[in-house]
């Protein structure tokens, strides 16, 4: 450190001292050759004035040389030499004499008539011109006054004297040399005895520190290190030093395992593609660590496994084929039954098409390849995970990278996991899990647009309401199994009789609808002939070997001959339907005059007691307990309306649709809950009541005033109440409705998505609206000891419900092996014939 101090000092000094003599003999010899050309232009002047002298005396060319040449050793120190160029002026008169030709700078002096100038090499050269003056005219007859007749060239040579100066004012400088050598000499060891002083008291607190715990025991307060800048640097230090006394881990690592922990976040959105949600995943790693590979193995069954990779980017066929080898050849090592179980299960899928991988090298690939394989399969039949990169040659980061695949591991199941289940609900929300055909709910949107159609276009359409003759005896007889077959192999048949652009839907559990587009009645009844032929045959032959015949009742209805609306048109189908089957089944019933008259008379009655109703306030709440699945305690209650008639008390979707067409629907919601509010007041309830209400209801701008006026009027905790989005109607604006609904949830409500699975919109609510409950589709319920597609779907929406962190409601529990089974599927809460029926009375429903 010492030498080097020394030496860049000296090196310093040189260099100052090197640079002031160029810069000061670069100005002192400019001031030279300045004073060189003083000197030059004095004598020049000098010489052209003796010259004008001799000239008036009528001197001769020859006089005139002669007088040049006695002047030419007068300044030896400077010599000047002299030459005489003659015009054509006085050739005219004297005649032509041999003479040098001018140069250029000599041409330009003589045209022009000024003097020039040229300064090349410490040599000046001035070009004179010679102009007639009066004396001269007398002489030069042919001239007249300030004509050129000649040239006079004087050439000075002013070397000698510019560099007898530039020796003179080095000789001085460098006896000054000796000078600045000394002080840098002085400099330096003043310098280095502090540098020496400051670095020996850092090294001696350094050496006292071989571990974190020793960091306490640099001290640096109180030393003076002789400069103030040693001192503010050594006074950072020891704040660093006092922080590093917090942070004792090793940082690069830390951040290494958070920067690839970030990329591995699922967020709410539903995964449509999980591979390449996979490989966006590999992408954003990439941004932390170079990696070409990743790769995931997944249990497919007993004893069957499949390999997914995935590369960063495009691989030539030759890294292909070494890479898969390689990790086949890695996962054999670390788990040999899986990955001989591997077989030809083998995808390839490429994150950024745009990249090229590098061709890495087999040894190359197998010291950079970490795996995670597991004994039995995680989320989304997941086993093992593994990443091809350089960083895990690294043996610290390795440790991350073998840490962080657990993570990476969960989350590529959890994504294959969710996607599929995505998938699957996607498709059972508009169809039947059983029949594959079309569901009720997806029935309504196809038949209502079909009526906007038809009205747009002036065209008739049929529908064909079918319902299977004596289901229930089948299912006693032959259980619940071949019941579903007969309902698989009625649609098959029914399906052979339809065209491709008819609607076909199982409606209810032994019932189906079809929409015949642009048909009219008679074709209409052409394809339920050939519907009731087909069925004429046995379909299904019991295990017992007895054969099933199935027979069906169908009523027919055309728009908008029998109805302007769906509900009515299915109405006065399902009418048909019935009347068919009283009428002996096994037939189709076509409507006439007097059944249209009926129908309507029914429709009519209906809507004469519905409006007496709302008149009166007699629609009334029944409740149905809902029972904790972990408590095994009632602690909630939803509402369901009632419309109590003479003869009967009607469920709410008998009246329900008309009170929806009726456009009443708004207050006979209101009526509900007046009602439920008073009773749950009056009885002290102190459980949750979920509240069937309408969107449209909802986005009404006094629903939210009401609802408060209403809950502060009997006293009611917002936090037990549950408002259920039903679909009954559509709402086209969601925002508002967001809007709405996050009002009422800042006010302490709550809300829950009904009838969830069997419909679009009901995702739409899930993603968009701060949602508590999620009651699943009845329907769903019912079958999922019979179907293991329903079963799938039940725990498909579990699963999605628990990642939102919603709790879940099973709907239509109707009996004990139900009820165990949505126990051990994890749902929270369920309600169905099974817990307890409606009833008016709040308690006793319980």
């Amino acid at each position: 450190m010492r030498s080097f101090v020394c030496l860049a000092t000296l090196a310093v000094s040189f260099v100052s001292f090197y640079s002031a003599y160029v810069v000061t003999s670069t100005v002192y010899e400019r001031a030279i050759e300045a004073h060189a050309l003083e000197l030059s232009d004095t004598v020049s002047r000098q010489i052209l004035n003796s010259m004008y002298q001799v000239m008036k005396k009528g001197w001769t060319r020859a006089d005139l040389l002669d007088f040049i040449s006695s002047h030419q050793s007068v300044d030896e120190a400077a010599p000047f030499t002299v030459e005489i160029h003659r015009g054509e002026i006085v050739e005219e008169l004297f005649g032509k004499i041999p003479q040098q030709a001018m140069d250029a700078d000599a041409e330009t002096a003589f045209r022009t008539g000024n003097t020039v100038r040229k300064w090349n090499d410490h040599a000046v050269r001035n070009h004179y011109p010679l102009k007639a003056l009066g004396p001269c005219l007398s002489c030069h007859t042919n001239a007249t006054a300030g004509d050129t007749l000649g040239l006079i060239t004087i050439v000075q040579d002013l070397a000698p004297v510019v560099g007898k100066a530039s020796r003179g004012f080095r000789f001085f400088f460098l006896s000054l040399s000796p000078i600045p050598i000394a002080m840098a000499f002085l400099v330096t060891r003043f310098v280095n005895s502090r540098i020496n002083r400051s670095t020996r008291l850092l090294h001696e607190q350094i050496a006292q520190i071989n571990s974190v715990a020793d960091l306490t025991r640099l001290e640096m307060k109180g030393v003076a290190l002789g400069f103030s800048e040693y001192n503010r640097l050594f006074a950072e230090f020891e704040v660093l030093v006092a922080k590093m006394r917090h942070v004792a881990i090793d940082k690069d690592i830390l951040e290494f395992e958070i920067r690839l922990l970030e990329k591995f976040v699922i967020t709410s959105e539903a995964v449509r593609d999980w591979k390449e949600h996979v490989g966006r995943i590999l992408v954003e790693v990439n941004r932390v660590m170079a990696a070409d590979a990743l790769f995931s193995i997944f249990c497919l069954g007993e004893g069957e496994y499949a390999l997914e990779i995935f590369w960063r980017g495009t691989p030539s066929p030759a890294a292909r084929e070494r890479g898969e080898r390689m990790i086949r050849r890695r996962i054999e090592k670390d788990a040999p039954d899986t990955g001989r179980s591997i077989g030809a299960a083998v995808s390839h899928n490429v994150a950024d098409p745009s990249q090229a991988v590098l061709d890495v090298s087999e040894a190359a690939f197998a010291i950079q390849t970490r795996t995670l394989i597991l004994d039995l399969p995680q989320i989304g039949g997941i086993v093992g995970i593994g990443i091809q990169s350089d960083a895990a040659q690294d043996p610290i980061r390795s440790l991350a990278i073998e840490g962080i695949l657990t993570t990476l591991l969960n989350v590529v199941g959890s994504i294959r996991a969710i996607s599929k289940y995505t998938i699957d609900l996607e498709f059972f929300a508009t169809r039947d899990g059983l029949t594959g055909l079309y569901n009720q709910r997806l029935f309504w949107e196809l038949i209502g647009y079909e009526i906007s159609r038809a009205e747009r276009h002036a065209y008739k359409f049929s529908l064909l309401m079918i319902d299977i003759d004596n289901f229930k005896m089948i299912n006693d007889t032959h259980g619940h199994v071949l019941g579903d077959r007969c309902l698989v192999a009625l649609a098959e048949k029914a399906r052979e009789s339809l065209r491709k652009g008819d609607v076909f839907a199982r409606y209810g559990g032994d019932e189906f609808a079809i929409v015949l587009p642009e048909a009219d009645e008679e074709q209409a009844f052409s394809v339920g002939s050939r519907i009731l032929e087909a069925l004429n045959a046995p379909l299904i032959t019991a295990p017992d070997g007895t054969t099933i015949r199935i027979t069906v009742s169908i009523g027919l209805a055309v728009f908008p001959d029998h109805a302007a609306s769906g509900k009515d048109l299915v109405l006065f189908a399902d009418n048909m339907a019935y009347r068919a089957k009283a009428e002996g089944k096994n037939r189709m019933m076509v409507p006439n005059e007097n059944d249209i008259m009926a129908v309507f008379k029914s429709i009519g009655e209906k809507t004469r007691i519905l409006l007496q109703a709302l008149e009166e306030k007699t629609i009334i709440p029944y409740y149905e307990p809902i029972v904790n699945l972990k408590t095994g305690e009632v602690n909630g209650h939803e509402a369901v309306s009632r419309m109590p008639t003479d003869r009967t008390v009607l469920q709410a979707e008998e009246f329900i649709e008309i009170a929806e067409r009726m456009g009443v629907i708004n207050k006979l919601d209101y009526i509900m809950m007046e009602h439920i509010f008073e009773r749950a007041a009056t009885e002290g309830y102190n459980g949750t009541l979920f509240i069937n209400l309408s969107p449209k209801l909802l986005i009404l701008k006094e629903f939210v005033p009401q609802i408060l006026d209403l809950t502060r009027r009997y006293k009611i905790d917002h936090a037990k109440v549950v408002f259920e989005m039903t679909e009954r109607e559509t709402v086209k604006n969601l925002s508002t409705l967001e809007k709405f609904v996050r009002n009422l949830k800042g006010e302490g409500f709550k809300f829950a998505i009904d009838d969830f699975g069997s419909g679009f919109s009901t995702f739409h609510y899930l993603k968009r609206f701060p949602i508590d409950f999620v009651k699943i589709e009845g329907e769903f319920i019912r079958n999922m000891l019979r179907d293991r597609r329903d079963m799938a779907l039940v725990k498909s929406i579990c699963l999605l419900a628990g990642e939102f962190d919603i709790r879940t409601v099973a709907e239509h529990v109707e009996d004990e092996d139900t009820l165990n089974a949505v126990k051990l599927i994890g749902i929270d809460f369920a309600q169905g014939y099974h817990v307890g029926r409606p009833s008016p009375d709040l308690f006793k429903s319980a």
